[in-house]
Order: C-alpha cells, then sequence, then structure tokens
C-alpha cells in the first residue's frame, strides 16, 4: 500500500522527531522548555497551520518548521521553573551572545547540517549562517575555562577528548573508565563539567555514575557520547541536555562544551 502523503509527513516527523527534541534541549537548556518548543512545531505541521515543504529533506523541513516558531516567540534564552542561582547565570549569558549565533552553531554541529542547509532552516543566505557560525565560535571561546572530569573507557577516545578539551583552555580532574572510579575521582576533584560515555569498561553505567556523583556534590554540566543516541532519545523520562553520537567530530565536542559550560546546569538521565 502506498502511503498518502500526509502519512508520509508523520513518518517523516516521527524519525526526525527525537533529533529536534535533542537540538531543542540544547537550545533552551532545558528538557521541558525544549519539549513544550518541538511539540509546538509538531502540531503546527499536523494542524496544517505551518509549511511543512516537502521540496526539501525531512529533517531540514522539521528544522525549518520549528526555527518559524522559535523565531517568531522571540528565541528566548530558556523558560526554566525556577529562578535558580543556575538559570539566572545562564540567562545572562545567554543575552550577552549575538541575536542567532547559537542556534547556527548548533544546527551545524551537533546535528550536523551544512552551512546550506542552516541557512534554509534559519532563512538566511549560506554566507550568513556561515558568519553567524564564525561569530558563535569566536564567542563561546570566551567563555570561562573550567575543570572537566571524562568518563569513558576506551583509551584513544579518552585521550582524544582529554586533548580537544585541554586545547580549548579547560584542565581535566581525570578520565576514569568505571563507575566506581568516577565516584572517587569526583571525590577528590572536584569538576565543572563531566563528559561522559555510556557504557563503560566493567559493564556499569556512565549514567549511574553521573547521577550518583550529581546527587553527592551537585548539579553541574553534563555531555553523553554514545554510539546509540536513539536509546536515550525515548521520551519516556528525563534525558540529557547534551547528547553527542559516536564518532563525534572534534566540532561537535568543542560545542556542545561551550554550550554546556555556557549554561552551567543540566538535566539527567534516572537509570
Amino acid at each position: 500500500m502506498t502511503s498518502q502523503p500526509g502519512e508520509l509527513i508523520a513518518s517523516q516527523i516521527g524519525a526526525n522527531l527525537p533529533y529536534l527534541r535533542r537540538y531543542a534541549r540544547a537550545l533552551t537548556g532545558s528538557q521541558s522548555s525544549g519539549d513544550k518548543y518541538a511539540l509546538a512545531a509538531l502540531e503546527a505541521i499536523l494542524a496544517g497551520e505551518a509549511e511543512y515543504d516537502s521540496s526539501l529533506s525531512p529533517k531540514v523541513a522539521l528544522f525549518r518548521v520549528f526555527h518559524a516558531i522559535w523565531a517568531s516567540s522571540g528565541g528566548p534564552a530558556g523558560d526554566y521553573e525556577t529562578d535558580t542561582g543556575l538559570a539566572a547565570k545562564a540567562q545572562k549569558h545567554l543575552r550577552q551572545l549575538t541575536p542567532n549565533t547559537r542556534e547556527a552553531l548548533l544546527l551545524h554541529t551537533i546535528e550536523d547540517f551544512s552551512a546550506a542547509d542552516t541557512g534554509t532552516i534559519m532563512e538566511v543566505s549560506e554566507g550568513e549562517a556561515s558568519e553567524l557560525i564564525s561569530i558563535a565560535y569566536d564567542e563561546m571561546s570566551r567563555s570561562t575555562a573550567g575543570n572537566i572530569m571524562i568518563i569513558e573507557d576506551e583509551a584513544i577516545i579518552a585521550m582524544d577528548l582529554e586533548a580537544i578539551v585541554t586545547g580549548m583552555g579547560h584542565s581535566v580532574t581525570g578520565i576514569a573508565r568505571t563507575e566506581a572510579r568516577a565516584k572517587d575521582l569526583a571525590a577528590d576533584a572536584p569538576a565543572d563539567l563531566i563528559l561522559s560515555d555510556i557504557q563503560l569498561a566493567d559493564n556499569s553505567s556512565g549514567i549511574d555514575a553521573v547521577n550518583g556523583i550529581l546527587a553527592e556534590h551537585g548539579d553541574r554540566p553534563v555531555i553523553f557520547i554514545t554510539a546509540y543516541p536513539e536509546r536515550l532519545l525515548t521520551g519516556e523520562g528525563p534525558e540529557p541536555a547534551f547528547l553527542i553520537s559516536k564518532p563525534y567530530t572534534e566540532e561537535q565536542v568543542r560545542s556542545a562544551v561551550s554550550q554546556a559550560m555556557f549554561f552551567s546546569s543540566t538535566e539527567t538521565l534516572k537509570a
């Protein structure tokens, strides 16, 4: 049976919705806020209130609708439910950024859109999108350097991540290959940000390690790196605001670290 246009669009949206939700969370710094914008885009398309351009690739078409809604709302820095110190700090940082630069950077690095596709989504030229990305890199590089813990059981990947973040001006408190070692390291050397794999050397969980550390030592930014992002983007519970797929690029790591440090807050998975 041949799919009708509406059925086809719904199928295309379903395939790309987890990535839109990932992007929206990274953009807002909040799972609840990000999901509100993603849901608004989905409802607008299904109700025929937004133009889903089928001449574009499904992912570009979906993100373009999202951005039209995001731009019409003024692109708020975040919609935090409580005015905590971390939230206030995030808002202050975001207000200092050139408008549209974070959006362009996240689209290009985390979601792997080309400058041309980024421009299509944001409804600017390819040249303007490239300029926004360059500005974002420059502005993010000025953010305060911090201490980063790496939880990763593969030695080569751990060394690569260490080289990337130290090259950005950050310090690495240490590298943990297991949940137990990660908790010990957190107690010995507090980190401003945690960069964590999901599956660790002794079959322990990076998610459990991170949640244990945050429960013991307080909230801090977390970036999860996994070869199976779809397992974490289920919509069935709390999800990480920052999630990088393996194999990753240096650009993706640099962008996520800068974004996470900017927000200085995180929402983590529960085991």
